[in-house]
This record gives C-alpha cells, structure tokens and sequence, in this order.
C-alpha cells in the first residue's frame, strides 16, 4: 500500500545513503516527524542488511506496541508478520519478522544471549533522549560488538530532543536533522489560587480549556495515582460530552488502546497521561496541552540503600517536547501551571547517574567488562557498592566474577535482588514467588485504611482474594481492582517463565512471604529492639522504626522492604515478619562469633564484650575481661571523639603546650614538633599510647604522665632550645622569677610590678631576640598601670605622669625621680625612710 507522507519522508533517501556509506548516524527529528515508523521501513530493504533483519529500541512498551501496529497497518499486514514486538511477558514475532520492535530489557538480552547477533543488521535506538539505564548499556554495547565482532552492523540513534552535537562525536557519526510537523502553541502560564493544590489547579485549567478551546486536551502528571485522583475530580464536574481518559504504563493493553484512538463523534476526550505521552506515540485530536511540570523518576538514596520513585521537575527539553503536542494538527495552547520565572534544568539527567546499579553490574559482569564506549560511564561508588550487594547475593565470587546464580538470574529477567529470591525458593512456593515478584514491580493496591498498612503481607492477601473471588469490579480488601488486575497479569508472566500451571490462593503461612524476601534482602533483615518494640537494627548496621499505628507491632524478626530515610530515623514503609531459624539454615556464613571493645561513656571506662551476631544485630553478648592489647585502641578512640579536654592537662602542661607551639612559630628553623590540637589527635598512637598501657580509664592517666608524654616529643637539643628562647619565666632587676604567659601567635606577657624594673632601660626579648615581652606594668597593689613593648619609652614619657599620679596614693612605696639609677625593689620603702 502506498505509504503516506510524513515530514521526515524527504529525509530517507539521504538516511539510506548515509548507512549504506557507513555504520553510525546521528539522527534528530521532532515529534511527529514520523521517525519511529518510517525509518524502519525505509530501511529493510537496503542491500546491506542482507536478509537480517532491524531491531528498533522502543523504551516504553505502549510505544513499541503502538509503532510495531502502525507500520504493520502500512504494510497492510498483522503484526506478527514482516513487523512484530516483543515486550515484557508479551511476543508477536514470526520467522518473517524483517522489523522487531522491542522494549530495553529485551534488547539487553538478546545481545547478552548472542554476541555475534546473528540475524541482525541494525538496532535503531529510538527516543534516546529519555537516557534509560537498560538504553544506555544497549548503545554501549552494541558499540562495543560493532568494534570488535560485527563492523558491518547499523547503530542508529534517534530522539526529538537530544544533545546531537555531543551524541554525534560520542558514535563518530554524521548527523542528520529532519524537520516536523507542527503549528504554532500559545504557551501560558495560569497561576494557581491560593491553596489551591496542583490537582485542583489543573482541574479548573482543564474546565477553561474545554469552553475555550476546541479539539481534545491532553493533561501531563507524574503518576498513576495522580491520575486516578483528577479522573474522579474531572468526571464529577464536566459534561457527558467530555470523556476522560487515563494513559500510563500499567494499563491494559485494550485500556491503552482505547487512550490512542479518536474520539467517537460529537465527543471530546481529556486524556490524562504520564511522560509516557511525551514522545513516541500519536494522540490524535490534541488541540491543548496542560503540564504539571513533573514527573516520577527514579531515585537511589545511598544512605538508605532504596531506589524509589520520586517526583521531580522536568527539563525545559521534556517541557518543550508536552507542549508540541498541542500543535500536531492545528494551532494550539500549552498551558504551564509552574511559575513563568522557575528555570528548568536544559535536559533530562542520564539515569545511570542517579539509579542503583546492580542490574547493570550483574549485566556487565556477564558481558566479561565494563571497559566499554559509555557516553556517560557508571559513577565508580555506586557502582562498586552494587557490586558489594551481588556478592551479598551470591551472583559474584570473591574475584568478582559471574556465578552460576547470577546468570540463571539473568536469564530469569527479574532485578537482582528478587531474582536471587525468587531462584532460592522452595519449588513448592514458586506460585507464591511470582506473586512476590509481580507486588514488589508495582505499586500497593492497597487503598483507603488499608493503604496505611507497613505489613507487605496486606498486598499478599488481597490479591489472593481478589484473585480467589475473581471480582471485576469495585475493591477487594481496601485495594483497587484495576491494580490488582495488573498485578494479576505480570503474575501471569512470572508463572510462565517459572514454568507454573497454577496460580497461589488463600492464606500464606504466616512467615512465608517474609522467609522467601529475605534472600532478596539479607542486609535488610531486622531485630526488634530489646527495651523498645517499634526499634529494629538491620543486618546492615543501620536503624529503623516502625510507626505508632504499625500492623507487625510484637514482630522480633522483620525483612525491611521499603523505607523512607530520614535525618535522625528511618521509618519502616513496608516489611514481613520472618522465621530466624531460616536465617541458621540459609545464611550460617552471616552468622559469626567476635570481640568487640568499646568505651562506656557513662563510666569512663573501656569494656569488653563477645558477641554473636547476625551480621551487625548483636544476638548475644557477655561481659569478657578487657584484654591489655584491646584497651589502648578503645582509649585513643574515645579521646579523638571527646577531643583533648578530656586528657588530665595540670597547668605545668597545658603552660608547656604554649610554650611550644609559640617556640614552633617564632623559630622555625629548630624543626620543633607540632603540638596543635589536630595533630596530637591525629598521632596519639605515637606519642600517647605508650603511656596508656595497662590502663582501663582516661582518668588513669596521671598529670605527671601527660607532661611527660608531651616532653618526649622534643629531643634533647629542642629542650634547651624550649628553655633558653621560651622560658617559662624571667628573672627581673629586683631579682625575683616572675612567670611570662604564652599565648600562641601573640608575643608572651609579663606582668610585673614597676618598681622592679626600676634601672631597666631596654625591653626584655625571647626567641633569641626576636619577640619583645608585653609588659604588663603593675601598680604596688597590683593594678594595671601600663601595657607596653617600650619600657625605654615609658620611663621617658609615660612614668613622670605616672609617678605624680600615684605617689600620694602609694607613699611607703619608692618614686625616684630617676627611674634609670634607682634601685629595683619589690617591697615597700624600709620604716624611716
């Protein structure tokens, strides 16, 4: 049949040369260009691909259903034929399938199972803008192959919004622009009332739209549940004439194709979507585009350990590419209910950057390398703590290499840690597997009350309701049945490929559910706390709590699903109680007898303990002498976290410590050693510990001691250094020791009564001369009179004022008018005189 005109149709003859010329391009054409379908086909026929056939990376499975049924309704064709699809759990291919559309996880297994990739001559990877894990190792793996297997084989890359300049060099590839197909879009930026919520500003938004605007208007939010909301808000208050349609990834199929087709006549649709509708497929009848501005993304929280879905703002590039959707078939709006002044980041970030790693660790371990042409490579630490837990697994050995486990769990297609659970399992529960498997994919059906619930076995029981009532309608144990209905139907796909007749029903024993999660998340299994019932710590060291309202409160042993890490706790969102005389049976390794050895705030003192645990829950413990070679580790350690105010410092000490550091200062040509607070902490080893054998306590720990220990840090030259150039104090003309004060960085004072310096003209130095003394010049009675580095100074200008001043106040005390020839005295003038 003859094939309409897309814009991107001018453009194939020039897509064509250019593989036939060489083995990369670059591609770039805007939504509606018509890429996704055309190019295929303009293609299967070409010389080079002799027979073999193309693979098209799609990364959404409504996309790849949608651009497979197309282009087979241009061949006039079923799909199945020379255009087929493979998806998650679902297949339509045949041996004349030319064209195969398939989703990322796909195409990651049929390079892994096939190298060489016998039977393909290209892989188009479509929409690669949207940077999924699973698309960006495809492309680094198809480019590895292409470099040293299959130099003959096509890598296309194409998307609507991509960096093509840099997607260009990356390939080195020559790039390729198609124009689109579009009408000019108001965009406006509606603000929202006060308290108004997102949902409800979308609602009256929606309502302006539909009496302003013709045509249908087609509504972005992040989720599922969002959608669910406003669909109930929109169809209380619109008329019978407005139908409203949802549009995400966990529709059914006949659901989803129900959103992709026109509206009936005399009828217009508000079809409510994810950012699944940004790209990839047409929706016709779009005159107006509404756009929360987010989207539910993927997020790993190394503190946690979780990967969760969150809510984020999109790229201006994803905001861009939602409102040209408004202008497919005519003029129209785009109405954004953000800010105009929010700036958006320019484009999407790589998920590779910001998602837990270790599918793609287990994949590349398999591959033998993760040298491979990465446009953004794996960030390191992610990267290796992914590999840490697939060791935890079992899926690597010591040396990091694949194991038997970790490549049947490949072949299986579940996430790591679900796949070492599901291939642990007893056959006997394999039923009970692939529901685990389905409910943990997807979001809780649980609703209303029943949605509060941290008991993962809640989701277990109303599935197997649902599914033992088979209720089409309404809700089943406070859950929603259209999720379960989804829920049902990825089950149904696990009990194929665990090559399952039957389905699991009724009630699981009660430690079933969190028995089999367990081999999922070993560093997640938890211990109640002794003294308080909602506390657990985790095989992992850390801790968690469960809320006040809890549905497993009197659980001693919980596996920890889900949880939500916050700044002093983390708080358990999900988890099942499990039988610990599994974890004997399963995890004897995990399970190990030590010494452990701590300082006891409370009575300043070390302890000893030996311990059994679980990784690091504590099962047993007892009090155990503290041994000599155990006690000085646990003293340095507690002094570096109390700091060194906690070390028995007498003033001779903390004097010498001054006289130190200024000796270190003024002279540095002496090499004296560094006394400062952080580098004593940072070498107690060196010059405290040996004065802390045999001791238990700090306060064991003698004044005398500490001195010494401070001393020996100077050698024998640096001490008479220490002496001569930062005496600890001086002898002054009336023949009396009075001590100098150091105070690092500042010059040392005296302080000293004037009439002792009587005959003095010169200032006294330290540091061989180099630092004048502050004086501080005292009255009879002690009392400041004069702060000064120029005693010559003083006695020539400063003492006649001085002398008149305080001679009345002061009488049986000498004011000679000739300060340079009297004589230096610290008492009062003799009786008489």
């Amino acid at each position: 049949m003859n094939a309409p005109s897309f814009p991107i149709t001018p453009l194939l003859p020039e897509i064509r040369a250019s593989l036939a010329a060489q083995s990369r391009l670059v591609l770039e054409a805007p939504p509606g260009a018509g890429k996704t379908t055309q190019v295929p086909l303009a293609l299967r026929n070409e010389p080079w691909l002799e027979g073999k056939k193309i693979v098209m990376l799609e990364p959404r499975r409504i996309a790849a259903r949608a651009a497979a049924q197309f282009m087979a309704q241009q061949l006039g064709e079923q799909v199945g034929q020379t255009v087929g699809y493979r998806i998650r759990f679902e297949s339509r291919v045949s041996a004349a399938t030319r064209i195969e559309v398939v989703t990322e996880g796909i195409l990651t297994r049929l390079i892994q199972d096939d190298p060489e990739l016998a039977g393909i001559g290209a892989i188009l990877f479509d929409e690669f803008h949207e940077r999924h894990l699973a698309g960006d190792l495809g492309a680094a793996l198809a480019l590895d192959i292409q470099h040293t297997l299959r130099l003959d084989l096509r890598i296309v890359v194409m998307s609507a919004t991509l960096d093509g300049e840099r997607i260009a060099q990356w390939l080195d590839a020559p790039r390729l622009s198609s124009p689109g197909r579009s009408f000019p879009v108001r965009i406006e930026y509606p603000p929202a009332r006060t308290q108004e919520n997102v949902e409800q500003h979308l609602v009256r938004v929606t309502r302006h739209a539909l009496q302003s605007s013709e045509g249908d208007v087609l509504a972005f939010l992040p989720g599922r549940r969002d959608i669910a909301r406003v669909q109930g808000m929109l169809m209380q208050s619109l008329p019978d004439d407005v139908e409203v349609v949802p549009l995400h990834g966990e529709l059914s199929l006949a659901e989803q194709q129900l959103a992709l087709a026109p509206a009936d006549a005399g009828m217009r649709r508000v079809v409510l979507a994810t950012n699944v509708a940004e790209s990839s497929i047409t929706l016709p009848g779009i005159h107006v585009v509404i756009d929360t501005g987010l989207a539910r993304e993927p997020r790993f929280d190394p503190n946690s350990g979780f990967t969760r879905l969150e809510t984020v703002n999109i790229s201006q590039a994803s905001a861009d590419q939602r409102a040209g959707r408004a202008g497919r078939v005519a003029e129209g709006s785009a109405y954004r209910l953000w800010p105009q002044s929010r700036r958006l980041d320019v484009s999407r970030t790589a998920e590779i950057m910001q998602t837990e790693l270790s599918g793609l660790a287990l994949e590349l371990a398999a591959w033998g390398s993760a040298q491979l042409p990465w446009l953004d490579p794996p960030p390191s630490g992610a990267l290796s703590q992914a590999r840490e837990l697939l060791a935890r697994l079992g899926a690597l050995d010591p040396q990091q290499r694949i194991t038997v486990l970790g490549r049947r769990m490949l072949e299986l297609g579940a996430t790591p840690r679900l796949g070492a659970a599901a291939l642990r399992a007893p056959e006997t529960l394999h039923a009970l597997v692939a529901d685990l498997l389905a409910l943990m994919e997807a979001r809780s059906p649980l609703r209303g009350e029943s949605s509060r619930s941290d008991d993962f076995r809640a989701r277990v029981a109303a599935l197997h309701a649902w599914r033992d009532r088979r209720s089409a309608t309404g809700s089943s144990h406070g859950a929603d049945a259209g999720a379960l209905a989804a829920i049902e139907q990825a089950s149904k796909g696990w009990r194929q490929r665990l090559n399952l007749r039957s389905a699991a029903s009724g009630v699981p024993d009660s430690h079933a559910v969190g028995d089999l999660l367990a081999h999922a998340f070993p560093d997640r299994i938890a211990r109640q706390d002794e003294n308080n019932p909602l506390r657990y710590t985790l095989a992992n060291g850390r801790d968690a709590r469960l809320h006040e309202q809890t549905a497993l409160m009197g659980e001693p042993w919980l596996v920890v699903l889900d949880l939500r890490h916050e700044a002093r706790d983390s708080l358990v969102l999900g988890a099942a109680p499990l039988d610990p005389r599994m974890l004997e049976h399963d995890y004897p390794a995990q399970f190990q007898r030590m010494r452990n050895v701590r300082w006891n705030e409370e009575r300043g003192a070390v302890e000893a303990f030996e311990e059994r645990r679980f990784g690091a829950i504590v099962l047993e413990r007892r009090s155990v002498p503290v041994q000599p070679e155990d006690a000085v580790p646990a003293l340095l350690a507690a002094i570096r976290q109390r700091g060194l105010d906690a070390l028995p410092w007498s003033e001779h000490a903390r004097r010498l410590r001054l006289r130190m550091q200024s000796l270190r200062a003024w002279m540095p040509e002496l090499g004296v050693p560094d006394v400062s607070d952080a580098q004593l902490l940072a070498t107690l080893e060196a010059w405290l510990a040996p004065y802390l054998q045999s001791k238990r306590k700090l306060d064991a720990l003698s004044e005398d001691e500490l001195s010494q220990a401070l001393i020996a840090l100077f050698d024998y030259e640096q001490r008479k250094q220490l002496d001569a150039q930062a005496p600890d104090s001086l002898t002054v003309p009336s023949g009396q020791l009075r001590r100098l004060e150091y105070t690092p960085g500042e010059p040392p004072v005296l302080a000293v009564k004037l009439q002792e310096l009587f005959g003095l003209a010169d200032t006294p130095c330290v540091a061989g001369g180099r630092v004048p003394v502050t004086l501080h010049l005292l009255s009879p009675a002690g009392r400041p009179i004069q702060v000064t580095q120029d005693l010559k100074g003083f006695w020539e200008r400063t003492y006649p004022e001085v002398k008149k001043e305080l001679k009345g106040r002061y009488p049986k005390h000498p004011w000679p008018d000739d300060p340079w020839t009297a004589t230096p005295t610290h008492r009062a003038k003799p009786r008489g005189t």
